[in-house]
């Protein structure tokens, strides 16, 4: 049974190995299918009941625009271009503090994981500024690198730095002894060791480190944003406010939602056959 589950396909069950390969193909589109609609049952169930209740006057439409204005807000960005250079512009600002912080955070964190005296030197300092809120690195960041794209960025990969440092160094910390053993015993390298024994067993939390530091760069954007930004879905927020533009608000919340879900879902592609290997419980798409 463990040789079977190690050669099968990582988007196949049992069940669908057994069928020709027609069915297979079959079942798995209709398994995508069925949980697409799982997904999506939950916003239009929301977006539906939003509608019904401004339609019904229980909620002032001013202050909760319903969907169909948010909708019209959409359309009236898109039709100017002002959404997608607003999208893009987030965009690349997470994706560059992203790239930084995440090479920053695994580096130190690799670092910190494999020697104690680096631990002991680097990681209650690091703990400490781990606990300063975003907000409060804008002031020095302005008056450091001005109100441009460098503070936004720098801002961004401070974010994403904590999260991945700290899955990287709990992740070797965590390595099952035993494993160290028998690569001791087989007489593996120091390289081969890291290779074949602790690259393999850090790389499951080193992933989900990733993942919490995409999401916190987009946190950190929105606040990056603020600074003096004329450019970005941050921007659209703090234009909506001072306006009194609810619907361009919620829009622009929902790009986010929308925006981080999809760079998730591409970090997550990308990153799955790194993690083929294991023998999980959970149901593979």
């Amino acid at each position: 049974m463990a040789l079977s589950n190690a050669i099968t396909p990582p988007t196949e069950t049992q069940d669908d190995v057994a069928r020709p390969d027609g069915r297979v193909a079959a079942s798995i589109w209709r398994r995508r299918g069925q949980n697409l609609a799982l997904a999506l049952a939950l916003p239009l169930g929301l977006a539906i009941g939003w509608e019904a209740a401004v339609a019904y006057g229980l909620f002032a439409g001013r202050l909760m625009p319903p969907p169909s204005r948010i909708i019209a807000a959409f359309q009236d960005l898109a039709l100017y271009g002002d959404l997608w250079l607003h999208v893009w512009a987030t965009l690349w600002r997470v994706l560059v503090g992203f790239g930084f912080g995440a090479i920053a955070g695994m580096a130190l964190g690799a670092i910190s994981g494999a020697s104690g005296l680096m631990r002991n030197l680097l990681d209650p300092t690091l703990q400490a500024l781990r606990s300063v809120p975003s907000i409060a690195w804008v002031p020095l960041f302005i008056l450091w690198f001005g109100i441009f794209e460098t503070s936004k960025v720098v801002l961004i990969a401070v974010g994403v730095f904590f999260p991945v440092y700290l899955g990287v160094a709990q992740g070797i910390l965590s390595v099952d002894r035993k494993l160290v053993e028998v690569g001791r015993a087989f007489r593996l390298s120091r390289i081969a060791m890291a290779r074949r024994i602790l690259l393999p067993a850090i790389l499951p939390e080193t992933l989900t480190a990733l993942r919490s530091g995409l999401g916190l760069g987009f946190m950190f954007v929105v606040a990056a944003e603020f600074m003096g930004a004329s450019e970005g879905l941050g921007y659209l927020l703090v234009d909506g406010q001072q306006m009194g533009l609810t619907d361009q608000i919620v829009a622009a919340i929902i790009a986010f939602a929308l925006l981080g879900k999809a760079a998730d879902w591409v970090l997550v592609t990308l990153t799955s056959p790194l993690v083929r290997w294991q023998d999980t419980v959970r149901e593979r798409l």
